[in-house]
């Protein structure tokens, strides 16, 4: 198995810029043709746990439009094979200040494309001196 094949890489970081991009705006059809359709697959938030497709699109569809905007920092992409990867990050809100936030996703490359089979959202008191960067 190879690990972080450049092409595959690249595929993935254009995928989750894509996720990222549909986030902040609340783009909620692509957020959700971007996670596998299927009761298997979960997302773990600040404040909920939501096991399948239909519990996840009901999230998406009820949340805030508003105050979406962060910044990503300490993104990490790795890929395993042609078919897996997983994303980690952390980001800061404005309105959040003291917080850093922490993402991870489970990518699998379906027939029709790449898809978040699991993803875990959390938010803890930032480090003094850490900042969003993790170092």
């Amino acid at each position: 198995m190879i690990i972080d094949d450049p092409a595959v890489k690249a595929e993935v970081e254009r995928v989750f810029a894509t996720y990222e991009a549909a986030l902040v705006s609340n783009d909620v059809a692509t957020l959700e043709r971007l996670f596998h359709d299927d009761p298997r697959t979960i997302r773990y938030g600040a404040a909920e746990n939501l096991y399948g497709m239909d519990a996840i699109r009901a999230f998406r569809r009820a949340r805030p439009s508003q105050g979406l905007a962060r910044d990503l920092a300490g993104t990490v992409i790795t890929t395993f094979g042609r078919d897996c990867a997983v994303a980690m990050t952390l980001f800061q809100r404005e309105g959040a200040p003291g917080r850093v936030g922490r993402q991870s996703q489970t990518w699998l490359r379906f027939p029709d494309g790449w898809k978040v089979v699991a993803a875990h959202v959390s938010v803890i008191d930032d480090a003094p001196g850490a900042g969003a960067s993790g170092a």
